[in-house]
């Protein structure tokens, strides 16, 4: 599991910053990947990668500002040329329908999948197993949403030492274990699956929110988690523009990241006024109050590995 960055500019976009995108990939079990937020040109940008848009299922709009929804129809459409391409779902807040639906019916385009769009209000927004995602409201000049991703917890590791002096050997039977289900081995033994399983591994927690103020509803989203994306649109000593703008500095995404006891703390969204030399000096300032913390740029992937138990 990993994000990826795809546009890490606030606004507008500049000679080395596309505007706002990420991908939420997680390789297991279907190799694909959700995308969070489609500034103009991100379909363009993922021909730097490996992203391929028929591995695309679920698109995540934090809000209706063009920097964050402009490269949408475009995508969209093009979907529609890539072999296997199947259903594909959209969350994102009211008008999001209307926006889309405008789009493709003056420019006569056509899908040839399935697109569902749900547009979104506060809570869980979707939960299919292994993933679920809540969606609470942030402070900006637009309705603006964070989406708060957790996976289920994993089955422990099997104890392949004490099944092997047991005599069970690699095959369903291992299967049936991780399960929680107990085995008869042919000799009438009794294997429970508690004894040779270990404890449950933690699912991870990752944190995506869109433009917004510093508020309650950002460090509930982030609480305890293992990636927090926060855009960091100024440098401190900007807050009062900040604030008439609906965004953060850099030392109010650190503030937002202790509170909430993330884990590690990835910036996006800065101002075009920030060159690549002057966000690294913001990034040696927020630094003070939240150490783990990076400055994404435009392809950069931050993995999330799995808690040790």
């Amino acid at each position: 599991m990993h994000i990826q960055f795809l546009g890490t500019s606030a606004g507008r976009p500049t000679k080395s910053r596309n505007v706002t995108s990420a991908a939420f990939v997680h390789s297991e079990p279907s190799n694909g990947f959700w995308l969070f937020d489609a500034g103009e040109g991100t379909q363009q940008q993922m021909f730097g990668t490996k992203l391929k848009l028929n591995k695309l299922d679920k698109i995540f709009i934090s809000h209706l500002h063009g920097d964050h929804i402009y490269g949408l129809p475009g995508l969209l459409s093009s979907r529609s040329y890539f072999d296997g391409a199947g259903p594909l779902v959209m969350y994102g807040p009211p008008g999001l329908r209307a926006f889309i639906d405008g789009v493709f019916l003056h420019s006569g385009t056509y899908l040839e999948y399935e697109l569902t769009i749900t547009e979104i209000g506060p809570g869980v927004i979707m939960d299919d197993g292994q993933y679920k995602v809540t969606a609470n409201e942030l402070v900006h000049r637009l309705p603006s949403y964070g989406y708060r991703i957790e996976e289920s917890e994993q089955s422990g590791h099997l104890d392949l030492e004490q099944l092997r002096r047991r005599g069970v050997e690699p095959g369903p039977e291992y299967g049936k274990l991780k399960r929680g289900e107990n085995v008869i081995l042919p000799s009438g033994e009794l294997i429970r699956s508690t004894d040779v399983v270990g404890p449950p591994i933690p699912g991870r927690i990752v944190t995506i929110l869109g433009d917004t103020c510093p508020c309650d509803n950002a460090v509930e989203l982030a609480k305890n988690a293992d990636l927090l994306v926060h855009e960091a649109t100024f440098e401190s000593g900007m807050e009062e523009k900040a604030l008439a703008y609906g965004h953060s500095t850099v030392r109010q995404a650190a503030q937002i990241a202790a509170k909430a006891g993330a884990k590690q703390l990835a910036l996006t969204h800065f101002s075009s006024r920030y060159d690549d030399e002057a966000v690294a000096e913001l990034i040696a300032d927020g630094q003070q109050l939240f150490p783990n913390m990076l400055a994404a740029y435009d392809y950069l992937e931050v993995p999330v590995p799995r808690t040790s138990v």
